[in-house]
């Protein structure tokens, strides 16, 4: 990549009868965009109109482009997705809401994958929506994991020096123990450490990693998930000269200013992460997939149907995503020059006099 070169930035709109249009026209909105980057939106221009009129924006211009090659600097670009008419019914969970997110997603997901684009944001799907359309995956993260061919990724929310992964992503409650191994554990922290140092530049990250049960198993009297097979990891990263400490009590541990010490925390499943992350930064996180190919982000939000077409819907987390999707796109880079050429070891000049005097 070039220095000075702007980072062409693909956008899905989501579920059109939720609020990732209006968060996308908010967020595209603030004149910062257009520094670094050029804004690229998978939708239409019809859907476009009808929620920029909802919301009263009526401001908002945008140019209509063929393919992505053409997209202009310091101007909103549109690739429509489709033609046809379609009826929106703001907070209404329907099938059109899933059918043409769907479209966004694929279109969007194809340039990822040509090059044409370097980067890739969200707005939020409703699950059964986009599966009632043909859409087999549980979310965005195992979508774009099979589209860009990896095995194993990492859903990490991320909000200003506040990083959360977790090793169970999207699966029921009643099936996370079993998911809990020492091989899933230490599969999700190489790839966080992968990541803090080749996306964020952290050199030597520090992460906290939490226990399964409630306290951490007390010792063994309410689990022994962390005696067995948490703790022993930990301690094999760190035996590798990895910073990697655990496994620490969940409930105490997001409220305690122990948080301030690490670079990542990683969580057993779920809903043990994210209610942490947004109780302390909602509107404020998200989404990132680590472990892909390609750079993919997304607000930290769901389509918020109760709150769609009102105008009231914050857009902070999705421009916040979209500034970290060029962040990281940069970061990579730079990662990759300062690796791609590693410091030969070089005779100094005093080595170089001594060996000469014994010849």
């Amino acid at each position: 990549m070039e220095k000075n070169k702007l980072i062409k930035v693909g956008i899905t709109i989501g579920d059109i009868n939720g609020v990732g249009l209006e968060v996308i026209i908010k967020a595209l909105s603030d004149s910062q965009v257009y520094a670094n980057s050029i804004p690229i939106i998978y939708g239409s221009s019809k859907a476009i109109s009808f929620h920029k009129k909802a919301i009263g924006q009526h401001d908002f211009q945008y140019l209509v482009i063929q393919d992505a090659s053409e997209a202009k600097p310091k101007k909103i670009n549109l690739i429509n997705c489709w033609k046809e008419e379609v009826k929106i019914v703001m907070g209404e969970k329907n099938a059109n809401g899933g059918n043409y997110a769907l479209k966004s997603l694929e279109a969007a997901t194809h340039d990822l994958n040509e090059g044409k684009i370097d980067t890739l944001v969200t707005a939020p799907i409703n699950k059964d929506c986009v599966r009632d359309a043909g859409f087999e995956f549980p979310g965005h993260t195992e979508y774009l994991a099979s589209k860009s061919g990896s095995d194993e990724v990492l859903m990490f929310m991320v909000a200003d020096v506040l990083r959360v992964g977790v090793v169970t992503g999207h699966v029921p409650l009643k099936d996370v123990a079993a998911g809990i191994t020492k091989e899933s554990i230490e599969s999700k922290l190489r790839l966080m450490l992968k990541s803090l140092r080749e996306d964020f530049l952290i050199q030597k990250p520090k992460i906290a990693v939490l226990g399964l049960n409630p306290h951490a198993g007390d010792r063994g009297t309410l689990g022994e998930e962390e005696i067995e097979i948490i703790n022993p990891t930990v301690l094999k990263l760190r035996e590798e000269g990895e910073l990697v400490f655990g496994s620490y009590s969940a409930d105490g541990f997001f409220g305690s200013s122990n948080l301030k010490n690490f670079d990542g925390v990683l969580a057993m499943y779920h809903d043990q992460g994210l209610t942490g992350f947004k109780a302390i930064s909602f509107d404020e996180g998200v989404n990132f997939t680590a472990g892909l190919s390609i750079v993919r982000t997304s607000p930290d939000h769901g389509t918020a149907y109760d709150i769609a077409g009102k105008g009231v819907a914050s857009e902070r987390s999705f421009r916040n995503a979209y500034f970290l999707a060029c962040d990281v796109v940069k970061n990579r880079h730079q990662h990759k020059e300062m690796h791609k050429n590693p410091l030969k070891k070089q005779t100094t000049k005093k080595q170089g006099e001594k060996n000469n005097k014994g010849n």
